[in-house]
């Protein structure tokens, strides 16, 4: 009994240290609340169906795709199925068990996001678009399970262990997601977070024709002045060290805090890049670096580089007020014509899939992560550093 004792501990409590510190079911989560996004976008117009959508809740057959959502299809759902399959591993179960659940709830989605597109009147729902979301989630969950025959989540376990804390798995999930943020196009460099005026106008439109019709909205005479280069400098360091300050209350003390800092700003840097590909051409890439951001990138490296040496619960408690300084910046910041101009193409284009991650990861992410590190500085770790 004892040599069976030393090889096998507890199955529920190594099942539940494993499903704890998984970075897999918050970016599972983020990958559903997009797919809810882009399946019901623009939001508007719900309508009981008629004539030939009277048969709701049955899908109607095929119709002509083109091969961009025929692609768009399969792959959407992949992610999906792939961190939800990883996730039921991490948790000990077996690779069967995993595939059958994620290809089961996946599909289960899909169907129920095609049926209300049937009271949207710019929405198509399709057969063809379910049988595609499944088989984009069945064969993520199979690359999955493949990923866990060949020891791929094992190695990605040890690597974890060896550069981050244990039971991080959201304070990971928030970092993998910010440069995602980045992508869709903030009215500051790295400034994310600017939803206060989406927030007043929205409860602006809920207040016209009362007693309070015309409180919040902004006088039209009076347009928000732009920040000063100073400040605007300022506000780009904060939307900096805020990733940096994330992985280091992530991280013991150390040269490994060193290679994330690098790490961090050289994909803030390929995102911005991208998201400036993405909406004006390869030949305007590099039109983001303004006079502010070159400097913004050297205070921030003479910033964070002595904070290397900084505790775990240290680095979250200093994040805090930067973070809180990034917000409130960005949120002071005007659009410019380079973000209103950004915004229709991301908007009226073919974006709509990465518009919907990216701008609701931008949105939110300093916000979520806010209320992360409020939790780590409040949590009582035993051996953090």
């Amino acid at each position: 009994m004892r040599p069976h004792s030393l090889r096998s501990p507890p199955p529920q409590a190594g099942a539940e240290i494993t499903a704890e510190r998984s970075s897999a079911w918050p970016l599972a989560a983020v990958c559903l609340c997009v797919i809810v996004y882009a399946s019901l976008h623009p939001f508007s117009g719900w309508r009981l169906p008629t004539g030939s959508a009277a048969g709701w809740p049955w899908l109607p057959s095929a119709i002509a795709q083109s091969r961009f959502d025929i692609v768009g299809n399969l792959l959407g759902y992949l992610p999906l199925g792939a961190l939800l399959a990883a996730g039921v591993l991490r948790g000990g179960h077996s690779r069967w068990l995993a595939f059958l659940l994620a290809a089961l709830v996946a599909g289960a989605l899909s169907y129920v996001m095609e049926s209300l597109q049937h009271l949207l009147p710019l929405r198509v729902p399709s057969r063809v678009d379910w049988a595609l979301n499944t088989a984009g989630a069945a064969l993520g969950a199979l690359l999955a399970a493949a990923a866990e025959a060949l020891g791929g989540l094992a190695r990605w376990q040890r690597w974890r262990e060896r550069w981050f804390l244990r039971g991080r798995g959201f304070g990971l999930a928030l970092l993998l997601l910010w440069p995602f943020g980045l992508l869709f196009p903030p009215p500051l460099p790295f400034g994310l977070g600017q939803v206060l005026s989406r927030v007043r106008d929205a409860l602006a439109g809920a207040l016209t024709d009362t007693a309070w019709d015309g409180w919040l909205r902004p006088s039209a005479a009076l347009p928000p002045a732009p920040l000063a280069p100073g400040v605007e400098l300022l506000g780009i360091v904060a939307g900096l060290l805020a990733p940096c300050l994330l992985a280091f209350a992530l991280t013991r003390p150390g040269a490994r805090r060193v290679i994330l800092l690098a790490g961090a700003l050289v994909l803030g840097a390929a995102a911005t890049t991208l998201s400036t590909v993405l909406n004006f051409g390869p030949d305007h890439a590099l039109t983001w670096l303004t006079l502010p951001v070159v400097p913004g990138f050297a205070v921030t490296v003479a910033v964070a580089l002595p904070l290397v040496l900084l505790s775990a619960r240290s680095a979250a408690a200093l994040a805090l007020p930067v973070i809180s300084l990034g917000l409130a910046l960005v949120n002071l910041a005007p659009a410019d014509p380079y973000y209103a101009a950004s915004l229709q193409s991301w908007e009226q284009g073919r974006f709509i899939r990465f518009h919907g991650l990216s701008q609701w990861v931008g949105w939110l992410w300093p916000w979520a992560t806010l209320v992360y590190l409020i939790g780590r500085v409040a949590a009582r770790d035993r051996g953090e550093t």
